[in-house]
């Protein structure tokens, strides 16, 4: 036959098997059978379905429709592999054999349970002889079914006798309880496993909007129920639900298909579709979805088939591969079939062969009713026809399950007799099954307690090459262990393709979205509104946003991540601090150069006029004022906000304190009450009313820290943090600066009324300046202080802060180091007598000198009152006045009793002047304002 002819003449007989309704009305119950010492059932579904019949008169068989090469052929995969396990060590070393007697389920569970009845009946053997052993049944384990729900209701029944079954196939989840089903077993994974994969995939690919088409059995509702689940856990919606009859022959079937096509065509946004249907589902489906003119919509699918139907390219019917789009197939692991494509290329119709198989004989009829005489003899194009029915997968679980049977009888039969009729019981058929492992093709396998064999799934998809479809090119390997995939690389390019596929509901949501659902749709339908403020999405399709830590982080809206605020404080780097530390620096060092210079020149008149030791407790108060303006630079601390202030206000009192002294003195020396002058002179002890001073303050800081210390803090804001002091009371900051006020306003008061004393020597005249500096720069600085808030706010009181120490500095030191440096000349006594006398003598005219009383009444009052010289001093008479008079020195503590006439003394007190002029004994009176 010409190679075009061969195929031609192949295709018409698969046409006339698959659409031919042949009756099966000549064989046996037992289609095909074997003699042996054990024998073994075998169920296969060797038509597709029965013939209905509304003949309700009395119980009859019915009869078988539609011849089934799948299910042939899987049958034979069990001939195949008992003939091999005969002749195999394991059994030949026994001396045992294993027979068969295989029944057609018709893919009807009715005419399955008639089947299983024959199983667990005493019948006749396989040799043609009446059985005289009753005490076991006949039959030590069975093969089948394929279909779950036939599995199911068998199961039952083989239940009552613990008939091991062991399914090829059957993958529906509720076999694997074993409390309900403990004699069934099965070479092939859980629908959960394989359901599991599925929606990997899914996920894998990211299609998240799918439909899915089942059939209305065990099989299919099972297998809905546990990938509706587990597609919900994963995100992925089922956007429809079709289930179509699982029996082909229903008159609700075409009406169903319908239904499930415009189903399908009223989602055109749902591109994969997942199928748990037989190949003839498949094929009407198809043809419908084609009928309604679906175009490329449909070509643009991708159709998951589960196992039942992923190996069998029949199910395009007429339609080529193109026209309904992709398929990705999840298939049994597969073993070895060169051995099993010999004996189908071997298998021959001779009467010896087909006497004890019905089937077979069927086959061959079927082959000479397609109108070719020379069909049956040419072997050839039966081997084909059987070849390309054979699936690599099914057929390796057959032949597992043989192989597991025969070691399991093996172990029997090694300690005892299995020859004699009754030795072998089927309950210690499970028990051997349950308990061993067996091998097959140098592997070894085992039951788990589910009684399942999981090795996984090979996930293949179809391509269509010059119009041949293959579907049996594995792309990639699922394990079950780990739920992942392991791709093939040399199919790389079929996945990749696949990728490309869109089925989502609704696009995906960026990061910094998230997905809002409206009530009552599904979950994967959604739109993407943006994060609000503080709120991001770092992932796409986020349900909803993360919250930022919003004491360290920010974001704006619709934003992917958060981002750190920003830590400000009045940092080194800052320019502002900078020049702010600079002049605390150059304060610091010029008042160590001012205390070196006034060390040096202690003895001078200048110096000992600017206070002496005063002047030196003065600079190092400066100095610890200076000082404590850096501590308002820099991360704060606690223990800096602490010291900052502290300092500040003890070193600022110490200063305060020793001018308020010197201020003190002008308050004394220009007393005119002698009695309240006794007073003052008696209470005028310098250092003790510093130290009193310091000691109020240093109270109040005290209590300050005791109970409410200052204490650093983080102020939050949108996008900044604040590192601030927070002083803690506020009144104790507040009583801590008006103290130094007071002290402040009393030195002012003091030292104003000497502002016109002689300028060389006037410190009254600087003391007031000094202290109208402070109390200026300090009163603006308070509602400055309360109104201005973030990093610079230490910076305002570090600024009052040098003010008033250059205030303090340039007033009360860098003129005295002008005339030490620079007018030496005037750092003399010389000079120092004669600015005392050139002011004595401008006093004179100047001023209205005494007023005159009675000299009876002045002179009583002359003697009862003395004037006591309370520092050193020398009186003496101007040179511009003729006087016969010497000059009079007196020392510390004498007193004044009289004056001659025309005696001019002048009261010198550390550069405090006292004039008065005497034209006769009167007392002594001042004359001059100040």
């Amino acid at each position: 036959m010409e190679p075009m002819g061969d195929v031609l003449h192949l295709l018409v007989i698969l046409s006339f098997l698959e659409t031919g309704n042949a009756k099966v009305k000549d064989f046996k119950a037992a289609g095909a059978t074997a003699p042996g010492d054990i024998i073994i059932g075998g169920l296969f579904s060797i038509h597709e379905g029965v013939e209905e019949s509304l003949n309700l008169s009395a119980p009859h068989a019915s009869q078988c429709v539609r011849f089934n090469t799948d299910g042939f052929t899987r049958a034979l995969a069990m001939i195949h592999a008992i003939e091999l396990a005969n002749r195999s060590p394991v059994l030949t070393t026994l001396g045992i054999s294993l027979g068969y007697r295989i029944h057609d389920s018709c893919s009807d569970v009715t005419t399955t349970l008639r089947a299983s009845a024959d199983f667990t009946q005493p019948t006749t053997d396989c040799g043609g002889g009446a059985n005289t052993s009753n005490s076991s049944p006949p039959i030590m384990a069975i093969i089948g079914a394929s279909s779950s729900e036939i599995s199911i209701s068998i199961a039952r029944q083989l239940n009552l006798e613990l008939i091991p079954q062991i399914s090829y196939a059957s993958t529906a989840i509720i076999l694997g309880d074993k409390i309900r089903f403990p004699a069934f077993l099965r070479t092939v994974p859980s629908d959960l496993y394989q359901t599991r994969a599925m929606v990997r995939l899914l996920s894998d690919s990211k299609w998240t909007w799918v439909g899915m088409v089942t059939t209305d059995g065990d099989y299919g509702r099972s297998a809905m129920e546990s990938f509706v689940s587990q597609a919900t856990a994963s995100g992925i919606c089922v956007a429809f639900k079709e289930i179509l009859p699982d029996s082909l022959t229903s008159p609700d079937i075409n009406s169903a298909v319908r239904n499930a096509s415009n189903t399908i065509r009223s989602n055109p946004k749902v591109k994969v579709v997942v199928t748990f249907a037989k190949p003839t589902h498949m094929t009407y489906l198809y043809r419908e979805l084609r009928g309604q003119r679906l175009g490329s919509g449909l070509g643009e699918r991708v159709w998951v088939a589960s196992d039942s139907w992923s190996s069998s390219k029949e199910a395009l019917g007429e339609m080529d591969l193109p026209d309904i789009g992709h398929v990705v197939g999840f298939t049994f692991k597969r073993g070895n079939l060169a051995p099993f494509h010999h004996y189908l290329m071997n298998l021959s119709d001779s009467n010896d062969v087909i006497r004890n198989n019905s089937f077979l004989k069927e086959f061959y009829s079927l082959l000479n009713g397609s109108g070719d005489p020379g069909v049956v003899s040419s072997s050839t194009a039966a081997a084909e026809i059987l070849l390309n029915n054979s699936h690599a997968g099914i057929v390796f679980s057959v032949e597992m399950a043989v192989s597991a049977i025969a070691h399991a009888v093996a172990d029997i039969c090694s300690k005892k007799d299995c020859k004699t009729a009754g030795t072998v019981q089927p309950w210690k058929v499970l028990q051997a099954l349950r308990g061993s492992r067996f091998e097959l093709e140098g592997k070894s396998y085992m039951f788990d307690q589910k009684g399942d064999i999981n090795l996984g799934y090979d996930v293949t998809v179809w391509r269509s090459v010059r119009g041949v479809i293959n579907v049996s090119d594995v792309v990639a390997e699922y394990h079950p262990i780990n739920n992942s995939f392991s791709y093939t690389s040399r199919h790389t390019t079929n996945i990749t393709d696949l990728k490309d596929v869109v089925s989502v509901c609704s696009a995906s949501c960026k990061p910094g979205e998230f997905k809002k659902t409206a009530e009552g749709q599904h979950t994967c339908c959604y739109e993407c509104i943006n994060c609000t403020e503080n709120h991001y999405s770092n992932n796409t399709d986020m349900d909803q946003c993360l919250s930022c830590d919003t004491k360290r982080e920010w974001s704006l809206e619709g934003s992917s991540w958060c981002t750190h605020k920003t830590l400000e404080f009045f940092s080194w780097q800052d320019g502002f601090a900078v020049v702010l530390l600079a002049l605390a620096a150059l304060g610091i060092i010029l008042v160590l150069l001012v205390g070196a210079l006034f060390l040096h020149q202690h003895q001078t008149p200048v110096v000992k006029a600017a206070g002496g030791p005063l002047s030196q407790l003065m600079l190092l108060s400066l100095v610890g004022s200076f000082v404590s303006a850096v501590f308002f630079v820099g991360h704060p601390s606690s223990l800096q906000c602490k010291t900052r202030q502290v300092l500040f206000g003890l070193s600022f009192t110490l200063c305060v304190s020793c001018i308020l002294v010197k201020s003190l003195k002008i308050l004394l020396a220009f007393q005119l009450n002698p009695d309240l002058k006794d007073v003052l002179r008696r209470l005028y002890q310098p250092y003790a009313i510093i130290c009193l001073c310091v000691a109020l303050q240093v109270l109040t800081c005290t209590l300050w820290l005791v109970l409410q210390s200052p204490w650093d803090k983080a102020t939050v804001f949108a996008t900044t943090v604040l590192a601030e002091c927070d002083e803690g009371s506020y009144m104790a900051f507040g009583v801590m600066l008006g103290y130094i006020a007071v002290l402040a306003l009393v030195c002012f008061a003091c030292a104003f009324k000497g502002r016109k004393l002689p300028q060389n020597y006037n410190e009254a005249r600087f003391i007031t300046f000094s202290m109208l500096l402070y109390l200026m720069s300090w009163v603006i600085f308070v509602p400055v202080y309360v109104t201005t808030s973030g990093k610079y706010l230490p910076a305002v009181e570090m600024v009052v802060i040098l003010i008033s120490n250059y205030g303090i500095l340039s007033c009360h030191f860098f003129p005295k180091c002008y005339i030490i440096l620079f007018k030496k000349e005037h750092n003399t006594k010389s000079a120092f007598m004669k600015n005392v006398q050139d002011f004595s003598f401008k006093s004179i005219t100047d001023s209205s000198s005494v007023s005159e009383t009675s000299v009876s009444q002045t002179e009583g009052k002359c003697t009862s009152h003395t004037y006591s010289i309370s520092s050193p001093f020398f009186c003496m008479s101007p040179p511009p006045i003729e006087t016969t008079a010497p000059q009079n020195f007196w020392s510390v503590g004498q007193n004044i009793q009289s004056i001659d006439i025309a005696t001019h003394c002048t009261i010198v007190d550390h550069g405090v002047f006292v004039t008065g002029q005497l034209t006769r004994p009167y007392r002594l009176r001042r004359s001059m304002s100040l």
